[in-house]
């Protein structure tokens, strides 16, 4: 948009601010990737330093509008997600976001975000990254599945790779790397929440002595009987299992 002088509009005080601490980018792509999830490509945003693994927050509301200060719903303008991938030659990055059921802010967002619109972010930041170990273990449900990809990408090919990942079904997978290391569980129409099945999926799997690295993200609950299991029952220590608790019910605002 120009003014009728040929010269940008200004943005105002607080639209320069939110320059200055954000990212803008526009959307050049939507199309699914599961039954239940999607890609979003985002374009215009070069230059960033990310780490595989680590998440951005978009602004699912306009948070410069005065009516989102006023009414106190700043908060509830944002909403965390694990980057897919990021090209910052091109300044290109790739999202992929469950389609949870409700109405909220996140969700009314990624149903409607076309190609073509702008999207606003905070740079990519969070610890839950590789680290050095003898080996690597992901567990984790769908939503732990995205930030895995850019991990699991990451990983030197010489680097054992283990792991569960559980999903509704087979149709349900995201086209993970090294996905034939991995162990799937498909838990059908049963919640994900408390998953007996995935810590027992994880008991079964077939470790080396000595512990490796450990990333478990996903359900709250879930991820911390996972941690228990593996520190408790196999000894590991604690600092060895990273965990990333993304959601549980009834709880809203966990990333």
């Amino acid at each position: 948009m120009m003014t009728v002088d040929g010269n940008a509009p200004k943005r105002g005080v607080r639209g320069r601010l939110l320059d200055l601490m954000f990212v803008r980018g526009r959307v050049e792509d939507v199309r699914p990737a599961t039954e239940r999830m999607r890609w979003i490509t985002i374009g215009g945003v070069p230059g960033l330093e990310w780490t595989p693994g680590q998440q951005v927050r978009v602004h699912v509301q306009d948070i410069s509008a005065a009516r989102t200060w006023v009414s106190g719903a700043f908060l509830h303008a944002l909403r965390t997600y694990s980057v897919w991938d990021y090209d910052g030659a091109a300044g290109v990055m790739e999202l992929c976001i469950l389609d949870h059921e409700g109405d909220g802010p996140g969700v009314r967002w990624a149903r409607t975000v076309r190609a073509g619109d702008e999207v606003v972010f905070g740079k990519p930041e969070g610890r839950f990254t590789l680290r050095e170990g003898a080996y690597h273990v992901f567990v984790g449900e769908e939503t732990a599945s995205v930030p895995f990809g850019a991990m699991l990408r990451a990983a030197d090919a010489d680097e054992p790779v283990h792991g569960v990942i559980e999903v509704p079904g087979p149709e349900d997978r995201l086209p993970l790397p090294r996905a034939g290391e991995l162990t799937w569980r498909h838990r059908g129409d049963a919640s994900a929440a408390a998953s007996e099945g995935l810590v027992e999926a994880v008991r079964a799997l077939e470790l080396p002595a000595e512990p490796g690295s450990a990333y478990v993200a996903g359900e709250a609950r879930t991820v911390q009987a996972v941690r228990a299991h593996l520190v408790t029952d196999r000894g590991w220590p604690r600092r060895s299992v990273q965990v990333k608790p993304f959601w549980t019910p009834g709880k809203r605002g966990m990333e």
